[in-house]
């Protein structure tokens, strides 16, 4: 159990350069993140995933990396991270971060030395001499992105990039760069950190198939894991890889593949869910959800640092999503998706955005909540593509919600100054001190989710309450029983949970002064309008 900490965790993402600046510059770094770390602390997250933080040109946010050794410069330096990780260790924070190897920069010099023809560098890309008839297929931004092979002049051959044209896909296929991929991951570990969120997956071992000898594509997961031990024993790594479930046994292997991997599945039927005010696509999911090796888990969230991708629902199903959460087309991005974080989305009402962070955190799997989503932060539509939800920390009522003492057009990007989602309106300062606060609710959900293992360690059942509106779930484990339930709809509801607790007492875990109807062997119990309410179930008599 002491290697599992990621079972009961609770992962709080960060962007650094949108956290908080301590030098003036308009860009948030290591120092502000690090003068932050109480605010982490106190919400009750044990580990924080950073973002990219490498240096860059920054086209995509950081995801084109020109160094994978060093620190963004406009971040702080090397020395910098280490204070920060060391201060989060004393906090008992542990740190993830990202590690971004399915493609580098165009500007990395691995690359500059490829396109030149370097002899030990020349196969670390993937060229071809022709173009593919089929060089539009398989695009990952439609709309920005027209094709996946782009003509290099210098040597005079096509590059592979399954993103934007500036992110050249290295060539995993060749042993030389699996090799640095390790050195890559032990140089962060040896700093401090305790695992990487791997993006991308699912295009990072695409092209590893070996039909000579018989080699699996996921194969290498397990190599990467399997250094991962050697080097130091607790760390994780947590998959970008939005999978059909039959495929999730390929992925976790026997437990020694991927430590974790984000639902992307699950969020999505959660978001139709939301929108129907009907638990029924969530019921269905979780009840198909296939069994994973026990030292496995989920990752589950409710935004994250892109578009919410509604691509695995049919073309009704995610018309129903855009009509409730993103019905303009500036809301929506890449034919798929809606670029709004989850405030705004469920219209500014708290009683279902704390319903929407409730239900997440009671799911099976490890929660991760994206920065600023537990004051209720809103978006910026003016920015472009994913960058709308990507603003600064809102900190308090100052100039740039005390991001920054930068000019306001100095910023990394423009803080969210007008409307009901402001600064003035939506900060962590005001928040702190009110009980009855988003930041103050979820403090006490992820309480309760800390003090619940088994939501992280056990087995899920879906109850039947005859209610389409509840989603009912009991989480049981070594003897103890957790029971949450949520109300999907603005209608209250009375429900019976008499037979699933069969006599047994059962005791609020979120001291809601709920009343309970014991009457005739029953066990009644109502939600108010986006209701919730978390039990734990006693033994039995």
């Amino acid at each position: 159990m002491l290697n599992l900490w990621y079972k009961n965790a609770v992962i709080y993402c960060v962007d650094v350069d949108a956290f908080y600046d301590q030098d003036g510059d308009g860009v948030g770094d290591f120092k502000g993140l690090t003068d932050r770390l109480d605010h982490i602390e106190a919400l009750g997250a044990n580990c924080i995933w950073l973002l990219p933080f490498y240096p860059s040109p920054n086209k995509d946010n950081g995801y084109d990396i020109s160094d994978y050794f060093g620190v963004d410069s406009r971040l702080g330096t090397l020395g910098d991270f280490v204070e920060f990780a060391h201060a989060a260790r004393d906090r008992g924070l542990k740190v993830i971060v990202d590690l971004v190897v399915n493609h580098s920069s165009i500007d990395h010099p691995w690359f500059q030395a490829s396109r030149a023809g370097h002899p030990k560098y020349k196969d670390w890309y993937v060229w071809q001499k022709e173009r593919p008839a089929d060089h539009a297929k398989g695009v990952i931004f439609p709309g920005v992105q027209e094709t996946t092979w782009t003509f290099d002049r210098k040597r005079q051959e096509y590059y592979f990039h399954r993103f934007y044209e500036h992110q050249a896909d290295l060539n995993i296929a060749n042993p030389e760069v699996r090799e640095e991929i390790d050195r890559i991951m032990g140089f962060w570990l040896a700093l401090g950190v305790s695992g990487f969120r791997i993006d991308a997956v699912p295009f990072l071992i695409e092209d590893l198939a070996d039909s000579e000898t018989g080699a699996s594509p996921y194969d290498y997961l397990g190599r990467m894991r399997q250094f991962l031990d050697w080097r130091q024993a607790k760390a994780i790594l947590l998959a970008e890889a939005n999978i059909p479930m039959e495929e999730a046994g390929d992925y976790f292997g026997d437990g020694d593949r991927l430590n974790l991997i984000f639902n992307f599945p699950l969020n999505q039927r959660l978001f139709l869910a939301l929108a129907r005010r009907d638990g029924a696509p969530v019921r269905e999911f979780l009840e198909a959800l296939p069994e994973i090796p026990a030292t496995s888990q989920w990752a589950t969230f409710l935004r994250n640092h892109d578009e919410i991708d509604l691509g695995r629902l049919s073309d009704e199903e995610r018309q129903e999503a855009f009509a409730a959460f993103g019905p303009e087309k500036s809301m929506q991005i890449y034919d798929r998706g809606i670029r709004r974080r989850l405030a705004p989305m469920l219209g500014g009402d708290e009683r279902r955005i704390e319903m929407a962070m409730s239900l997440m955190l009671s799911l099976p799997g490890t929660p991760v909540i994206w920065y600023g989503d537990e004051i209720g932060m809103g978006d910026n539509l003016d920015l472009p593509e994913r960058m709308a939800v990507r603003t600064p920390m809102q900190w308090s009522t100052e100039p740039n919600g005390g991001f920054s003492t930068a000019a306001a057009e100095d910023c990394v990007r423009q803080p969210v100054s007008e409307g009901p989602f402001a600064y003035a309106h939506v900060n962590a300062e005001s928040q702190r001190v009110d009980p009855t606060s988003m930041f103050s609710v979820t403090q006490r959900l992820i309480r309760a989710r800390r003090s619940a293992p088994e939501i992280g360690w056990g087995s899920c059942r879906v109850i039947d309450l005859g209610e389409t509106s509840v989603i009912a779930l009991l989480a049981e484990w070594r003897g103890g029983r957790v029971l949450t339930l949520h109300n999907l709809s603005e209608e209250p509801v009375t429900i019976d949970c008499g037979e699933t607790v069969a006599g047994a007492p059962v005791r609020p875990l979120l001291q809601s002064g709920i009343d309970i109807d014991r009457t005739d062997g029953a066990c009644r119990i109502r939600l108010g309008p986006y209701g919730y309410e978390w039990l734990r179930v006693a033994a039995g008599n």
